[in-house]
């Protein structure tokens, strides 16, 4: 395989690390967000249902990850990139073949699998080609296809309905404009590394205490990224004077998450990393509490900026700090996080699902994320700042 590709350049192997992640996180995982008020109203899913399917994609990220942290050979790591590619694809196409809830809830589970490829596989293979080329590690430019992938995922949402108003016929036709991106993802994937012998399992950088702040802490972002991840265009949709406006704020949050890494990589070298994710988190806070708070289009597009302009910040920043702490394993620091950040993935979705069904509204959610991340932010306030 790696034989095929002799020549790739940085851009093709970032272009298609991007395209990888559209596929893997935006097909396989946040297509749901902008598909769901429709999928809803022409199925009868009910909100608790809508939790549980998304807590399912979830539960498969965490397995993802598990088997991720075991897997030591290249070119398994290789190979399920690659399965992940394709099977995005085909779990988004399965999601419009039947309305039975068992046969959609493996279809989000397999998704969530998709997502680990990408997330977790994809970006490793792709850095650690850059690296072997002598390139610096472009992470802002990589993360960039979480951005995009809201973006594709919200307009091509929108445009889709307005030609197939049948919610299975979008999941299809969204499918298909997964193709585009499936070409250059597979053509430009980096060659299989070379086997390298195992890594030091030492640690002796991170302490207890420093790892499990930083679980709890990734644990609240966790939760406020996925309440708004699942449940943003839903909430809109639901606001008499904004409904139809759900996918464009949707697409406001990919907007401002593309240059959201580089912003934050700035200001956590002006003002430290600790000081950068705690105001990430104060800011993301506000943003997940405007809608409850007003039922207005300025709160809920300002929500929908303030959330995609600090989610994907958190993320970056809280690996960079524990792969500092960690040099000579950071992948077992970072899974362990991952795992954290997954499991709030999981609970979350359901308890705002149940919430929300018990209420008919998502803002009792919404103030019970915002406690959980002043809790996130309390556990950062005890760190001290990095050097």
């Amino acid at each position: 395989m790696s034989q095929s590709q002799p020549a790739l350049q940085p851009w093709q192997v970032l272009t298609g690390g991007i395209c990888g992640l559209v596929l893997t996180i935006g097909l396989a995982r946040f297509a749901y967000t902008p598909l769901l008020p429709s999928l809803q109203a022409q199925t009868g899913l009910s909100d608790a249902a809508a939790g549980g399917l998304a807590a399912i994609n979830y539960a498969g990220y965490i397995t993802g990850a598990l088997a991720t942290a075991w897997i030591d050979d290249v070119r398994w790591r290789h190979r399920l990139y690659s399965m992940g590619l394709w099977l995005a694809i085909a779990t988004t196409a399965a999601m419009a073949l039947s309305d039975w809830m068992p046969a959609w809830a493996l279809w989000r589970y397999l998704g969530g699998l998709c997502g680990a490829a990408g997330m977790l596989l994809g970006s490793g293979l792709v850095l650690g080609w850059l690296m072997r080329q002598g390139r610096r590690p472009e992470l802002g430019v990589f993360f960039m296809g979480i951005g995009l992938s809201i973006i594709v995922t919200a307009v091509g949402s929108w445009g889709l309905a307005q030609w197939w108003p049948v919610w299975s016929d979008q999941w299809l036709a969204l499918s298909l404009v997964g193709v585009v991106f499936f070409i250059p993802a597979w053509r430009w994937r980096p060659p299989v590394p070379p086997q390298v012998a195992a890594a030091s399992s030492a640690t002796a950088a991170v302490s207890r205490r420093w790892l499990l702040t930083m679980a709890g802490s990734y644990f609240a972002a966790g939760w406020g990224f996925v309440i708004s991840a699942t449940f943003t265009v839903a909430m809109v949709e639901r606001e008499p004077a904004l409904a139809g406006q759900g996918a464009w704020a949707w697409a406001l949050v990919g907007l401002a998450a593309m240059p959201a890494v580089f912003v934050w990589d700035r200001v956590a070298r002006r003002i430290g990393d600790t000081r950068a994710l705690l105001l990430a988190f104060g800011l993301q806070t506000v943003a997940i509490v405007l809608p409850a708070l007003s039922g207005s289009l300025a709160a809920a597009l300002a929500g929908a900026l303030g959330y995609g302009a600090t989610f994907i910040g958190i993320v970056s920043l809280t690996l960079a700090l524990v792969g500092r702490r960690s040099p000579n394993n950071p992948g077992k620091a970072m899974a362990r996080l991952t795992l954290s950040y997954g499991a709030a993935q999981i609970i979350a979705p359901v308890v705002a699902g149940a919430m929300a069904q018990a209420t008919g509204t998502f803002h009792g959610a919404l103030w019970v994320t915002a406690a959980v991340m002043a809790g996130g932010m309390g556990l950062l306030a005890t760190l001290p700042e990095e050097v």
